[in-house]
């Protein structure tokens, strides 16, 4: 089992997901990106329930792209994956007041926010080739990548 801070299964969890490494003030920082996405994807499924005469959001309301379904299925497969879902629902917040998530959307939301998090992973890949361990820069330009698409 992991550190009650959950700092070891992220570091494994991103090892795995792209070869990066982090540290104490990354896990901070991923909270932040974590509630940063809750919320846009929150007020994108609450707009998209609306046009469809809902007050609660279901799975098909959330602005899941094809690229976030399959690192959602690959999440699965990760050594890590349970314990970071059980570290996800600890660390993702409740929404927005005005939005009311279904059950099968609430029991989704790990597996959605495993997948961003692999998206987010390899995001520093991207950004920096060479980055062995993702600085405040990288952090700000994957969260700038994630507010363009979100």
């Amino acid at each position: 089992m992991s550190h009650p801070t959950g700092i070891p299964l992220f570091e494994r969890f991103f090892h795995s997901a792209a070869g990066i490494k982090v540290d104490k003030n990354d896990l901070r920082r991923f909270r932040d990106f974590v509630d940063e996405q809750i919320d846009s994807i929150a007020i994108a499924g609450r707009d998209a329930a609306k046009w469809n005469g809902r007050d609660v959001i279901v799975p098909q309301d959330l602005p899941i792209t094809k690229g976030v379904q399959e690192r959602m299925r690959e999440f699965d497969k990760f050594d890590e994956a349970e314990e970071v879902r059980d570290l996800l629902r600890q660390v993702v917040r409740r929404p927005p007041a005005d939005v009311t998530f279904s059950e099968d959307t609430e029991r989704m939301l790990p597996e959605l926010f495993g997948g961003l998090s692999i998206a987010l992973a390899r995001s520093f890949r991207l950004i920096d080739p060479k980055a062995a361990n993702p600085s405040t820069p990288h952090w700000e330009r994957a969260r700038d990548i994630f507010r363009l698409i979100f």
